[in-house]
């Protein structure tokens, strides 16, 4: 394609050292599914990727579009957030409580600011922006039970052309009063912003009852025939998070052998049924989990945080998606990096060491897949959307001197100053976000 045959498409190329995955390292030597070109070629067509390779083997072809040059700064796909609260972002780090008092004290009341459209709109804005300056170009959202913030948020992400995931919460018990729904109002509710929001542009709607405890068996059966209703939709909850919350789960719902019944019961676990924590589930619901195809947001900082425990990654690895997420508020950090590092922490003290191509998969392939988005993004792959980052290597003084050999050009060059970015990165890290192919301000 000549430079005359582009008008009227946006196309460009980048140039600079990719690195994605292209398979699961948990299941398949890492060597097989690492890929690393230290001089690549991305070439991008109205927001999709049109052809990726060695720049020595593209540039006859593509050399005539307009390319931008990243020299020896590190690119990687979008990261990929599987469990945020966007309303809980004015308390981050929010001092001194376990779950359930967290979400008494600072929790919900926080959310009951929701119902002003003006402020949920600002802070829409101000949590998608940071999301792009950690390098966050997808995610899957709680908002809370006021439609306004579910319409602020659709809106803002559709402003700024992002691959999102939200839905209203749902709670109609143990909760404040200014934070409890009718369970048919909110059913309705629902049903119209899936009409209005699944599936248009880059937007997907989760049906979101916040958690077993604050749904009554009424609303989760709502919930349940909602889903079948709309079966391509997404179902995103908390599961067994906490010991106070399962001890209470199991007293609102006798009738359950343990708290995964709760949700199998109502139709709520299936392939596209996302699952927050998932720390304490016995044998049997990690096995019903995986049988059923369901997925698990594995949350580091917020159960760190939180004092929630250690959640099982190696295990629930065998056979369940799983992909990383911040969980912000309780998780204290919106960076992807920082959370990944916090997830080689909790497999240490399992006695697993997690490498550094494993955690980028969590937040990249994995987390594409956990989203059920593995077609869509997740990698830099021909035909999926151009969401990428360039990283700075150098982008603070500890990083330059961590850093200061040449560009890696073997794989184990690259595990090495991988870890150390995860390790010493934070925002900054960050030179450059690309949303389908734009750069964005960040």
């Amino acid at each position: 394609m000549t430079s005359s045959q582009l008008s009227g498409k946006h196309a460009i190329a980048i140039r600079g050292a990719f690195l994605d995955l292209v398979n699961d390292p948990f299941h398949a030597p890492e060597t097989e599914c690492v890929r690393y070109l230290p001089d690549g070629l991305l070439v991008v067509e109205d927001g999709i990727i049109r052809a990726f390779g060695a720049y020595q083997a593209l540039q006859e072809t593509y050399g005539q579009w307009p390319t931008v040059e990243y020299g020896d700064r590190l690119i990687l796909p979008g990261l990929i957030d599987c469990h945020i609260h966007y309303p809980q972002t004015p308390v981050i780090a929010s001092y001194g409580a376990q779950l359930m008092e967290w979400l008494d004290t600072y929790t919900f009341p926080a959310e009951g600011k929701f119902h002003d459209a003006e402020y949920a709109r600002a802070i829409a804005d101000f949590f998608l922006d940071e999301l792009l300056r950690n390098g966050t170009t997808t995610a899957l959202v709680l908002t809370t039970i006021f439609p306004e913030s579910v319409t602020a948020f659709f809106e803002a992400a559709e402003q700024r052309n992002l691959r999102m995931i939200a839905g209203q919460m749902l709670m109609s018990r143990y909760a404040p009063d200014f934070l409890i729904d009718d369970p048919h109002t909110a059913a309705a509710q629902t049903r119209e912003q899936i009409q209005t929001w699944h599936n248009k542009g880059r937007l997907r709607y989760a049906i979101t009852p916040r958690f077993a405890i604050t749904s009554t068996p009424e609303e989760l059966m709502l919930v349940g025939k909602l889903k079948a209703e709309f079966p391509d939709v997404y179902v995103h909850t908390h599961l067994s998070e906490n010991a106070q919350e399962i001890e209470l789960t199991a007293e609102l719902f006798p009738e359950c052998k343990d708290y995964l019944q709760v949700y199998e019961q109502f139709g709520l676990v299936g392939d596209r049924s996302i699952f927050a924590h998932c720390i304490h589930l016995s044998e049997s619901e990690l096995e019903r989990m995986a049988a059923a195809g369901g997925a698990i947001a594995f949350c580091p900082t917020s159960n760190l945080f939180l004092g929630s425990g250690l959640f099982p990654l190696e295990r629930a690895k065998t056979d369940i998606r799983v992909g990383l997420a911040t969980d912000v508020g309780g998780g204290s950090s919106f960076s992807m990096f920082y959370t990944m590092t916090e997830a080689y922490k909790i497999a240490q003290l399992q006695g697993y060491s997690l490498s550094a191509f494993r955690a980028l998969y969590l937040a990249t392939l994995g987390a594409a897949e956990t989203l059920d988005l593995q077609d869509t993004i997740g990698n830099f792959e021909v035909g999926k959307e151009a969401d990428f980052i360039v990283l700075d290597r150098h982008a603070t003084p500890l990083l330059a001197l961590r850093n200061a050999k040449p560009l890696p050009q073997t794989l184990a060059e690259v595990s090495e100053q991988l870890f150390s970015l995860m390790v010493l990165g934070d925002d900054r890290l960050i030179h450059a976000t690309h949303i389908a192919g734009q750069r964005v301000g960040i």
